[in-house]
């Protein structure tokens, strides 16, 4: 079985009292009410692979809710028989974008902030690990995978933006910040994050709420919403609020884009 190495801290924000989290969901469905027109939004999860009781939760929530949600999957962790199981929880609905997430999902960086792609690797071996990714879901997924490229860590130097263009990748999506860092070169749609669900470092829960909330509100007036998600990180209150956020979202007019589908 494939060596998994996946955090599993739940951020501070979600131990806050209901109280507070419900105030969190009201002010979120009142942002989401009142988005301009022609906003945009899509959800993406990362790390993707086995298939766990939070994974079947989250897509049996965006199932339910009817909305679509982009699954970076890392190659290196997922077998044919765990591909097995995401499948029938997934159903034959077209809501999933099932897409690669690095290759092994592991640190080459020697300093600084982690990086599978980074600039302490050789292009030999960016390019090797791309194509071993690619074809591993390819043979595993089929005709399910999409040639969209998810980095570990949201992040990859100048050398693989070229290397994805060249590789015929139709999207690729980052964090905001990485996306100014490195930009991409023409003709490769760059589709960033600009919401945090999971992975926060707020350590007092009020704090890390009102933070979230005020990315929503940035995100929002940018024209274009992506979130991010993690399951592995989620608690029962985490996944209240994406219920609340996606019944929310489905009832606000936004409209939803495809990273398969730029």
């Amino acid at each position: 079985m494939p060596i998994m190495i996946v955090k599993t801290a739940v951020s501070a924000l979600w131990s806050a009292p209901p109280a507070l989290l419900g105030e969190a969901a009201h002010r979120l469905n009142a942002l989401l009410a009142g988005a301009a027109p022609g906003t945009e939004i899509f959800f993406r999860a990362d790390d993707v692979a086995a298939p766990g009781e939070a994974c079947r939760r989250m897509l049996e929530t965006f199932a339910r809710h009817g909305l679509p949600l982009h699954l970076a999957v890392t190659p290196a962790w997922l077998t044919p028989a765990r591909w097995d199981v995401l499948r029938h929880w997934a159903g034959e609905r077209d809501l999933w974008c099932w897409h690669q997430h690095g290759w092994r999902h592991v640190n080459h960086q020697r300093e600084g902030r982690k990086g599978e792609f980074g600039a302490d690797r050789s292009l030999a071996d960016k390019r090797a690990d791309l194509a071993r990714g690619r074809e591993r879901l390819e043979a595993i997924m089929g005709a399910r995978f999409s040639p969209v490229f998810t980095p570990p860590w949201n992040r990859f130097d100048a050398q693989t933006a070229q290397l994805l263009l060249e590789a015929g990748y139709v999207s690729v999506s980052r964090s905001d910040g990485a996306q100014r860092r490195v930009p991409m070169p023409g003709g490769l749609p760059d589709i960033p994050i600009n919401v945090d669900l999971h992975t926060r470092r707020e350590n007092d829960p009020a704090q890390g709420l009102a933070a979230l909330v005020r990315e929503f509100e940035t995100a929002l007036a940018s024209g274009r919403v992506g979130v991010m998600l993690h399951h592995q990180r989620m608690n029962e209150a985490a996944f209240t609020f994406l219920d609340h956020c996606l019944a929310a979202v489905a009832r606000s007019g936004l409209m939803f884009i495809r990273l398969d589908r730029p």
